[in-house]
Parts: structure tokens; sequence; C-alpha cells
């Protein structure tokens, strides 16, 4: 179950609605869920922490998929979603953060962008996720850079856990799944702009040119996006959480 604290914290968590910053994210989300999942199976699509539902609505005037599931611990989400008229969207429901309520490989994609970070026991969701779905999506920031402070200290974005490339390859990797494919971004520079102006300019700019050239370097310094397509493996045993 989700620990009193944090959901205490996202239960009002999209009471303001729609917004352009939350949009102009999604764009970008949308656009990776799309290059990695393209080549695979995508008719039916669940969302796992959907938030405002923005992806979703961005993937359905993309028309990438057929069907839409949304599931959301935040009641403030879930009446957003449901709100916006998504094309396709059979479903948006509030559950508990980790048990989903669907029976196995109900869909052929599970979607889970810019959630883990935020979760207590990111295995036992991934491990639904796998259940329920013939491939997973995962995109995480990777924020274990030389730069993350030496202690932790929780704020309302509610990041609890930090990433690197290659830890959340590996935390795909022992939930009995195999990873067909990772890229790494660095989100669109209308987002950089939106936040900091013409100083946001001059950083996207930095961060683009440094991941390109060295992007050993670029990513032990500063945060940039990392997302996965996998397919569980099935014929062998795996011990659920």
């Amino acid at each position: 179950m989700l620990s009193d604290h944090l959901r205490d914290n996202y239960d009002g968590y999209y009471e303001e609605g729609d917004s352009e910053w939350r949009w102009l994210g999604a764009i970008d989300k949308a656009n990776n869920i799309i290059s990695l999942c393209k080549s695979y199976p995508h008719d039916s699509i669940l969302e796992i922490g959907a938030g405002e539902g923005s992806i979703l609505k961005r993937l359905s005037e993309l028309e990438f998929g057929s069907e839409y599931y949304a599931l959301e611990i935040s009641p403030t989400g879930v009446g957003t979603i449901k709100k916006k008229g998504i094309p396709r969207l059979i479903e948006a429901a509030f559950f508990d953060g980790y048990n989903i309520p669907y029976g196995d490989i109900k869909f052929d994609l599970a979607v889970l962008s810019h959630v883990i970070e935020h979760v207590e026991y990111p295995r036992k969701l991934l491990y639904e996720a796998r259940r329920v779905a013939r491939y997973v999506f995962v995109e995480v920031p990777l924020e274990n850079t030389i730069r993350l402070p030496k202690d932790f200290s929780f704020d309302q974005v509610g990041h609890i856990n930090s990433y690197s490339p290659k830890t959340i390859r590996r935390l795909a990797q022992t939930c009995n799944m195999k990873v067909l494919n990772q890229q790494l971004t660095n989100p669109s520079k209308a987002g950089y702009v939106y936040q900091k102006g013409k100083k946001g300019l001059i950083n996207y700019f930095i961060k683009e040119n440094l991941l390109r050239v060295m992007p050993s370097v670029a990513v032990n310094i500063f945060t940039y996006h990392s997302a996965l397509i996998c397919k569980g493996n099935r014929d062998s045993n795996s011990i659920s959480l």
C-alpha cells in the first residue's frame, strides 16, 4: 500500500487541471514512446500513473494505439483525465499504486512514463506491468549524477528514487524482463525556454551538444531522460514481490 505521506502529497496533485508545462512534457514523452514502441504491438495501451492524461491525449492525437486505459493514484488526476474527452479512452480509474485491476496479458503495451522515480516498491509495480502487458515501456529522469545531494530531502515533486542509465536497465532486468532497446534523450528546447527563457535555451544547447559528443560524461553531470522498451521473459520462473 502507498504510504500515507505519499498519498497525501498526490491527492490534490492535479487540482489545477491542464497546464502548458505538462503538455510540453507530454509531447516529448509521447515521442519517446512512439520512437521505441512503434515496431511492437501497441493497439491496446495501459498507462500506469497517467497523471492528468496529457500523454494519452498526445498519443491519441498521433493515432498511436486503438484503445487507451489509464490508472492513477491521484483522484484529481483521474477526474482531469475523464474531462479531457480523449478519443478511444476506454477507462480511467483510481488504483492503489501497485495492484493493477486487470487480467494477465490484457494489453499490448504498458507505459510507465516518469513514474518509477516516485514509487516506494518499484519492482512490485514492474512485475504487475509485466503481468498485464506483452511489452512494458519505462522512462525516468536520470538524476543519479555527480550533482545529486548526499542526503535525501522530500519535496512536493515526489522523486524518491534516483537512476542512471545502468541502474534503470538493471532494475527492469531484475524484474525478469528483457530490455529490447534503450535511448537517452534531452527534453525539447521548448520546455527549457518555458521554464527559464533565454537562460533555458543556453542550457538546452549545452546539454544537447555534450550529449552528442560525450554521452557518458553528459549523464554524469546533467539530468537527461532514459527510456526502455522491455518484454517479459515468460518462459522462466520469477519471484513476485
